[in-house]
């Protein structure tokens, strides 16, 4: 027995080896996993694309249920998004539930990104929300654009109807018209039009998590949850 005693001492040398090595080559790889949906890159590939309706989320609820963690800062949910953009009009309500669901622990950004060519009135309501941003109604504006959708997207001319808003809002009606026309509102749809396309961003909507832009099949409520409560369990393990 003695004999084959260095022998044995040598195998189980190897073995510890190359278990190490699996155990590192294994960790490694899964340290860039985000969880479903969600690209790992701060200048992320395009993967949104068009105005189709998102797909349907699998069943299972694993995932769903908002961590009960604490985090120094939120995360960051920034939507480019088009007002006349019908699965940008069904993502609106799920993405106000999950700005009450989880509080502080999500901040909602906004981008313009009008597809002018496919919708005619895109652009308008992009300077009727920026034209209320002036007045400091922007949100109030936007949520109206999005919840009212159907009434002004195919008018020839919605401007009468974004007028309507602007006074159910209490804005200074003169004020309002003239931001609408104005070049400084164009500038700033066209500055986040630029940062968008910088970023990947070809179609409606794109949503970005903490500047991990989320995959077109999980743009809908559960993929938005998956992807927030990762990057939430995240932030609290750091």
């Amino acid at each position: 027995m003695k004999r084959y005693l260095p022998f044995i001492l040598i195998i189980v040398v190897l073995l510890a080896i190359v278990g190490i090595f699996a155990f590192t080559l294994r960790k490694g790889n899964s340290g860039g996993d985000l969880g479903p949906g969600l690209t790992n890159s701060n200048q992320p590939t395009q993967t949104a694309g068009n105005t189709a309706a998102p797909t349907q989320a699998p069943t299972s609820t694993a995932g769903l249920t908002k961590p009960n963690v604490k985090v120094s800062s939120p995360v960051v949910v920034e939507e480019y998004g088009d007002y006349q953009c019908p699965p940008c009009g069904q993502l609106y309500p799920e993405l106000k539930e999950i700005e009450h669901e989880y509080g502080n622990q999500v901040q909602i950004v906004f981008h313009h990104f009008p597809l002018a060519k496919m919708h005619k009135n895109a652009m308008a309501a992009a300077h009727a929300a920026e034209a209320a941003r002036n007045q400091n109604k922007f949100w109030e504006m936007h949520d109206r654009l999005y919840r009212n959708q159907k009434e002004w997207a195919d008018l020839d001319d919605p401007r009468p109807v974004f007028m309507s808003y602007a006074r159910q809002l209490n804005l200074n009606l003169d004020q309002f018209k003239q931001d609408m026309e104005s070049n400084q509102i164009d500038q700033r749809i066209s500055a986040d039009i630029q940062r968008g396309a910088s970023l990947g961003v070809t179609g409606t909507p794109t949503i970005f998590l903490d500047t991990h832009m989320l995959r077109y099949e999980a743009t809908n409520a559960d993929g938005l949850r998956r992807g927030i409560n990762v990057l939430l369990e995240r932030k609290a393990g750091t």
